[in-house]
């Protein structure tokens, strides 16, 4: 480890990353993004906000479009769904595997920064933000934007990891906790952000609607958590948080102890539903 380097989250710098790391972090983004877990996650909060009878949404925070494609391309939604997101380099990935998918006409994809955007008041029925707030040093910034943009009575969506709860196994405790630690300065900025969230809506003047919790853990055998692993051989040195060899040496461990039968690696995730009040 390099403990004398500033570490950064490097999730949330993918405007200046370098190309090999945004394509470590798109193939970790659409790698997650298709594990049932991570659908079940998605459509549960999506499912509550009846998305498919509305006919815009706003997905901030976009990166590949995987759930802006997700909301299209479900059976009984006939809208529109636009993806924002800051990085030029994911926009065009997203607008690529929309188009491979067929769903130009329901997807459109647009590189802004979330916080602060050129769209019109009350613009749209649904703006979610998938991934997006833990990554923000200013996250109540995120939740004023997305109610000035949704319209009276429309329902704002914002899911993302409880990443203080991330851990992954490791032989020695003392060193595993120092490991954990590192990893969570390296991927997130807000590791604590949903535990504030019941109080960033209520100071924003929204209404409170719903909340889902989840534990996504692997046990034994690496399944969701196994593209996490192999996306941190490029995603910890890029944040300046070890050397090459020591991001694959810890790699290396997770997969031997996945094959061995001893792997362990968890978080917790939080789905919250709010409301702008006015007309339903």
């Amino acid at each position: 480890m390099a403990p004398e380097t500033k570490t950064f989250d490097v999730y949330g710098n993918t405007q200046s990353l370098d190309e090999p790391i945004i394509e470590a972090v798109a193939t970790r983004l659409e790698t997650r993004g298709k594990h049932p877990s991570f659908q079940r996650m998605l459509h549960e909060y999506l499912d509550f906000m009846n998305i498919d009878s509305v006919g815009s949404v706003l997905d901030l925070g976009c990166g590949t479009g995987f759930a802006t494609r997700e909301i299209a391309k479900r059976s009984d939604f006939k809208g529109h769904v636009t993806g924002i997101d800051i990085s030029s380099p994911l926009i065009e990935q997203a607008k690529k595997l929309a188009g491979e998918e067929g769903l130009d006409d329901r997807a459109e994809f647009q590189v802004g920064d979330s916080r602060s955007l050129e769209l019109s008041d009350n613009s749209f029925d649904v703006v979610i933000a998938h991934t997006l707030i833990s990554h923000l040093p200013d996250p109540d910034t995120l939740v004023e934007e997305m109610k000035r943009l949704v319209k009276p009575g429309g329902y704002i969506g914002i899911f993302d990891g409880d990443y203080a709860s991330l851990t992954f196994s490791h032989p020695d405790p003392k060193l595993g906790k120092a490991m954990d630690e590192l990893i969570i300065q390296s991927i997130v900025t807000q590791p604590r952000i949903l535990r504030q969230l019941p109080l960033l809506l209520a100071n924003a003047g929204l209404d409170f609607e719903k909340a889902f919790s989840n534990v996504v853990s692997d046990v034994s055998k690496a399944d969701f958590w196994a593209s996490a692993v192999e996306s941190m051989r490029k995603l910890l040195p890029a944040a300046k948080a070890m050397t090459a060899e020591e991001a694959d040496a810890w790699a290396n461990a997770r997969n031997r102890e996945s094959e061995d039968g001893t792997f362990f690696a968890s978080s917790n995730y939080y789905s919250y539903v709010a409301r702008k009040p006015g007309a339903h």
